[in-house]
């Protein structure tokens, strides 16, 4: 009975190369998919945040809707790029039976590589009419 003998340590070349490789990729997946949420959650901040501004701008007394969605547009061009910027309404409403401005923003989802979420987000920023 003759049995092949191996070296000590002979089984076991090239396996750490090998879970090196498999352990970063999942790393590496991990950390793209932090970087995306943390992408998008930065640009509904901003977005909010413009909407928001651009609906104070609205409901000043001597300014109306269309001043509101300039101010936005701007905000967020300067913030981000003008695709950002490419879908912003503003009008009048009464939320709650009190009459408000009302600024809304749909933008894109920001995308790391070659996969990500599809798809946009909406947000709205109100403001107290004044009179």
């Amino acid at each position: 009975m003759s049995r092949s003998r191996r070296a000590p340590g002979a089984s076991q070349d090239g396996s750490a190369a090998v879970e090196f490789l498999l352990v970063s990729v999942l790393v590496l997946a991990l950390f793209l998919g932090v970087v995306q949420v943390a992408l998008a959650v930065h640009v509904r901040s901003l977005a909010t945040d413009a909407a928001a501004e651009g609906a104070r701008v609205a409901a000043r007394a001597d300014r109306g809707p269309a001043d509101g969605a300039v101010r936005t547009r701007a905000l967020l061009t300067e913030a981000l790029t003008g695709a950002y910027a490419r879908d912003v309404t503003a009008g009048r409403t009464v939320l709650d039976g009190v009459a408000v401005a009302q600024v809304t923003v749909r933008a894109p989802l920001p995308v790391v590589g070659l996969l990500g979420p599809a798809g946009a987000l909406t947000v709205r920023g109100h403001a107290l009419e004044e009179q």
